[in-house]
C-alpha cells in the first residue's frame, strides 16, 4: 500500500519598488492590500526604502498578480529587472534617492522665490478687497502682513498700488496654477490615484487643502461683488497656496536629504567596493573590472591599496586594515595560507592572492544585503504607528469638517452674517488639513531602525532587522557559549597520554588527526594543525560521524576510531577509570581531555587548552554593570568549564550539556519570564541560537551559527555584545521619543489650527503657518534619528576608569 507524500509548501521572496508613497497611511494601504492576498504569508512595506518584500506561495500567486494588486491601490510598482547583487542594488537606489532630493530641492525653491513674490503683490489686492467690502480680511497672517508690510509698501512700492487689481489677481491665479501643475502637480495626481481607489493619504489632505483655497480665490477674483455685497473681504489666497506649496515642498526637499543620511552606513560600506582588481593571467598583469574577477583568479594587491575581493594570500604578507568589518583599528597580519576580505585596506606590504568569493557571495556584498533586509524590517513598535496612520487621514478630513460646521455655527449666533461665518471656518478648516502630519507618524521608527542598524554596523555588529534590535534592548539573561565565543576558539594541544604502550604518540596522534580532518569542530582541527605541525602523515577516514556534544568516529587504515568525550566511550561500552587521574590533572588546568578508543579499546587521551579572549573579562563585567544575569552553558568537561569561567568572572556554569541540554536551559530561563540572549559560534549552538528570544553568533563562527542568529558579532568579541545591547537601548529610546513628539504634535496643533485658542486669545493659524510647521515636523522626527549616528558606546577603558 503507498503512502501518500507529505504535503509540502514552498516559499518565495520578492522585493518590489513600490512608487508614489508619501506617508504612513500610504505604506498602511499597500500592506493591507498585499495582506488581504490568497497566497501572500508576510508583507513589509517600507516608506524609508520605497519597496514591499513579500513572502508567498507562487503556487497560489504570481509575482505578476502582486504587481496589480500595488498598482490597484493607486501606487507605482513593477517587477524588478535582473538580478542585482547588494552593491549594485544599493548604488541604483543612492542614485534615484540624489535625484529626488535634487528634483524636490529645485521645486522647493522655485516655489518659495515665487510664493515671496506674490506675497508682495497680494498686498495692493488685500488692501484693495477690504476698501471694496468695509470689512477686516479673513486671514490672521493676512492681516499681520498688512499692519507690518503697509507702511514700507506706501513709502517705497508705491508703484504696485497703480496696477489694475483685476490684472494683479488675473496674473496671480494664472501663476499659482502654474505653480500647482508643476512644482505641486505630484501632490494632486497621487491624491487622485488615492481617491479612485477609495482611500487618503498625506496628498489628499495637502490637495484638498490647497485645492479649496484656489477655488474659493478664483471665485474671489471672477466674482468680487457677490462676497463684497455681503460684506465679506473677497480676499485671495494665491499667495497662500504657493507658499504652502513650497513650504510642503521645502519639508520634503530636508526629509530626502535625511533619508539619504540614515542610510549614510549602507553608503559607507557600499563605497568601499574597489572599481578594478589587478589580475595575473597567463603570466601578464592587467587591471580589469571588478565585476570581470573570476574565482581562482590571481589578484595582486599593492601597498595602500583595497582589496578588490575576498580571497587566500598565496605569496607576499602585509598588514591590512579590518575596521570596516570588524570595527576594530589595530591592522591585522597577515600571510601565506591567510584570509583576506574584498574592502578592506592593505598597510605597507604588498601581496599576491587567489580570489575565492566575488559578487554577490562576497563578505562585504553579504553584509549590505545584510543591512538592507535589516533596514527594511519592521520593529514591533511600529504596529502602534501603523494603527494610527490606517484611519489618520480619514479622521483629519472628518475633524476639518467639524472645525468648520463649530465656526460657522458660533459665529453666526454670535450676529455675524453666514458668509462671514463660512469664509472664517474655511481658512480654520483649511489649516487643520494642512497642519495634520501623517509623515511624522510614519518615519517614527523606520527611520530609528536604519541608522540603529547602520551604526550597528560601523561597530561589527549585524543586526539583522528591526525586531531583533528592539528585542536586543529588553535581554534580562545572556548565555554565552564557552568554546569560541569566551574563549579564543583556536585551541592547541598541550598533552598526549598513552595506555597502549605499542603505540608512539605519533602514531596515536596521526590515527586521531586523520579522524579527526574531517570535523568542523575546534578541538579536533587543534589536533589536526598540531599533527600536521609535527609533519605527520594523515590517512583517509571512512564512514566518518559527528556525535554532537560527543565527539566523532569513523575508520582509519582500517583501524575503528572513537575520539571524545567519557560519555562518547561509555556509549561504546568502554571503561575510562585507568585514565581519571589524568583527566582530572588535566581538567584542573583548564584543559580539556580528549578520550581516544581503537578498535574498542582505551589507547589514550589528548589535552588541548583553548586560551580565554583577552577582552571577555572586561565584556563580561560591562554585561553584569548593565545589569544582565550572565550564564555560561557549554558541553565541555565541568572543571574545565568552571576554570574558564572563574577567570571571565561569569557567575554561573551548566557545564556537560548537548545541544538539546542547550536548548531545554534557554527554554527553563525562558520559563521563568527571562528575555535570553543565547552567543554562540559553532553548528551545536545553532538550535540553542535559534530557541533563544535573540541569538548571537560569533561572526568568526561557522555559517550555520551566524545564519541561525539575530545578531552577528563580526569583531568575535563580547564587547560587541555590551554594544549592541547599549545600542538598541538608545535606538528603542530615540523610537519613543520619535513617537511621542510624532503624536504630540497632532493632538496639540490640530486643535490650534481649528481655533480652540481664538476664544480665550484671538488667536488664529494662518493655513501658510499651518503648512511651515507641517513641513517641518517630519523633518524633526529624522533629525532626532540621526543623532544616533554620534552615539558612541562605552569603551572598556572608560569603564575601567569608572569602576577602578
Amino acid at each position: 500500500m503507498a503512502t501518500a507524500a507529505p504535503h509540502t509548501t514552498t516559499s518565495s521572496h520578492l522585493t518590489i519598488p513600490v512608487g508614489g508613497m508619501t506617508c504612513a497611511a500610504c505604506q498602511s494601504r499597500v500592506q493591507r492590500a498585499l495582506g488581504k492576498v490568497d497566497g501572500v504569508r508576510d508583507a513589509n512595506v517600507n516608506l524609508m526604502l520605497n519597496n514591499a518584500t513579500v513572502t508567498f506561495d507562487p503556487t497560489v500567486v504570481s509575482p505578476q498578480a502582486l504587481i496589480e494588486t500595488i498598482r490597484d491601490t493607486g501606487y507605482e510598482a513593477e517587477i524588478p529587472k535582473g538580478e542585482k547583487t547588494s552593491l549594485e542594488a544599493q548604488d541604483e537606489n543612492e542614485r534615484k534617492q540624489d535625484a529626488e532630493f535634487r528634483a524636490l530641492r529645485l521645486r522647493a525653491i522655485v516655489a518659495g522665490i515665487t510664493g515671496v513674490v506674490a506675497m508682495f503683490f497680494s498686498m495692493p489686492l488685500m488692501m484693495y478687497t477690504s476698501h471694496m467690502s468695509g470689512a477686516p480680511s479673513n486671514d490672521p497672517l493676512m492681516l499681520w502682513q498688512e499692519r507690518i508690510f503697509t507702511p514700507w509698501f506706501v513709502k517705497y512700492a508705491a508703484w504696485m498700488y497703480a496696477i489694475d487689481p483685476d490684472v494683479l489677481s488675473i496674473g496671480m491665479l494664472l501663476t499659482t496654477l502654474a505653480v500647482m501643475a508643476w512644482a505641486g502637480r505630484h501632490f494632486y495626481t497621487r491624491a487622485w490615484a488615492a481617491a479612485r481607489h477609495g482611500a487618503a493619504d498625506m496628498n489628499t489632505l495637502i490637495a484638498v487643502g490647497t485645492g479649496v483655497a484656489f477655488i474659493y480665490s478664483a471665485a474671489a477674483t471672477f466674482a468680487p461683488t457677490f462676497f463684497a455685497s455681503r460684506g465679506v473681504a473677497p480676499d485671495v489666497y494665491y499667495e497662500a497656496v504657493i507658499l504652502i506649496t513650497a513650504f510642503i515642498l521645502m519639508g520634503n526637499a530636508l526629509e530626502a536629504r535625511a533619508k539619504r543620511s540614515t542610510a549614510s552606513a549602507l553608503r559607507a560600506l557600499a563605497n568601499l567596493r574597489p572599481r578594478t582588481a589587478r589580475v595575473v593571467r597567463g603570466g601578464v598583469e592587467a587591471d580589469i573590472d571588478i565585476d570581470d574577477v573570476l574565482p581562482g583568479d590571481d589578484v595582486v594587491v599593492r601597498p595602500g591599496e583595497r582589496v578588490p575581493v575576498d580571497g587566500i594570500v598565496v605569496s607576499g604578507g602585509s598588514d591590512v586594515d579590518e575596521s570596516m568589518l570588524t570595527g576594530e583599528s589595530m591592522p591585522v597580519v597577515k600571510g601565506a595560507g591567510d584570509a583576506v576580505v574584498g574592502g578592506t585596506v592593505n598597510g605597507h606590504g604588498a601581496f599576491q592572492m587567489r580570489a575565492t568569493t566575488v559578487g554577490a557571495d562576497s563578505v562585504l556584498a553579504r553584509i549590505v544585503q545584510l543591512m538592507r533586509d535589516a533596514q527594511g524590517s519592521r520593529a514591533p513598535i511600529q504596529a502602534l504607528a501603523d494603527r494610527v496612520s490606517a484611519v489618520f487621514v480619514p479622521t483629519v478630513m472628518v475633524l476639518a469638517l467639524v472645525t468648520f460646521g463649530i465656526w460657522y455655527f458660533a459665529l453666526t449666533h454670535s450676529g455675524a452674517s453666514s458668509s462671514v461665518a463660512a469664509v472664517r471656518g474655511l481658512v480654520s478648516a483649511l489649516a487643520v488639513l494642512i497642519i495634520a502630519c501623517p509623515c511624522a507618524v510614519g518615519l517614527a521608527v523606520p527611520t530609528a531602525v536604519m541608522v540603529g542598524t547602520g551604526k550597528g554596523a560601523e561597530l561589527g555588529v549585524l543586526i539583522k532587522g528591526g525586531e531583533a534590535l528592539q528585542r536586543a534592548g529588553d535581554i534580562t539573561t545572556v548565555v554565552l557559549d564557552k568554546t569560541g565565543t569566551v574563549t579564543e576558539g583556536k585551541p592547541g594541544v598541550t598533552d598526549v597520554v598513552r595506555v597502549d604502550a605499542s603505540l608512539s604518540d605519533d602514531e596515536l596522534l596521526r590515527l586521531v588527526a586523520s579522524l579527526e580532518r574531517s570535523s568542523e569542530h575546534p578541538l579536533g582541527d587543534a589536533i589536526v594543525r598540531y599533527a600536521e605541525a609535527r609533519s605527520l602523515t594523515l590517512s583517509r577516514a571512512e564512514s566518518f560521524a559527528a556525535v554532537p556534544g560527543r565527539g566523532a568516529t569513523g575508520v582509519v587504515d582500517g583501524r575503528a576510531m572513537a575520539v571524545g568525550n567519557a560519555a562518547l566511550l561509555a556509549d561504546w561500552g568502554i571503561d575510562v577509570t585507568p585514565l581519571a587521574d589524568d583527566a582530572s590533572r588535566v581538567s584542573a588546568e583548564a584543559k580539556t581531555p580528549v578520550f581516544i578508543a581503537i578498535d574498542g579499546v582505551l589507547a589514550g587521551l589528548v589535552a588541548i587548552a583553548d586560551p580565554m579572549r583577552a577582552t571577555s573579562h572586561a565584556a563580561v563585567a560591562r554585561l553584569v554593570a548593565m545589569g544582565l544575569d550572565v550564564v555560561m552553558l557549554t558541553g565541555d568537561h565541568r572543571r574545565t568549564a568552571e576554570v574558564i569561567a572563574r577567570q571571565a568572572g561569569i557567575p554561573r556554569v551548566v557545564a556537560e550539556v548537548l545541544p538539546d541540554g542547550k536548548v531545554a536551559e534557554v527554554r527553563r530561563l525562558q520559563d521563568e519570564g527571562r528575555v535570553v540572549a543565547m552567543v554562540g559560534d559553532g553548528i551545536n549552538d545553532a538550535p540553542a541560537l535559534a530557541q533563544a528570544d535573540v541569538g548571537v553568533a560569533i561572526g568568526t563562527g561557522t555559517d550555520v551559527a551566524v545564519e541561525a542568529a539575530d545578531v552577528a558579532l563580526v569583531r568575535g568579541d563580547l564587547h560587541g555584545l555590551a554594544d549592541a545591547i547599549a545600542l538598541s537601548r538608545r535606538t528603542m529610546r530615540i523610537m519613543r521619543q520619535n513617537l511621542f513628539w510624532a503624536f504630540i504634535y497632532n493632538v496639540i496643533s490640530i486643535p490650534v489650527a481649528a481655533g480652540v485658542l481664538y476664544p480665550s486669545f484671538a488667536l488664529q493659524l494662518s493655513p501658510i503657518l499651518a503648512s511651515a510647521a507641517m513641513a517641518f515636523s517630519s523633518v524633526s522626527v529624522v533629525a532626532n534619528s540621526l543623532r544616533l549616528r554620534t552615539w558612541r558606546p562605552r569603551r572598556a577603558a572608560a569603564f575601567h576608569e569608572a569602576h577602578a
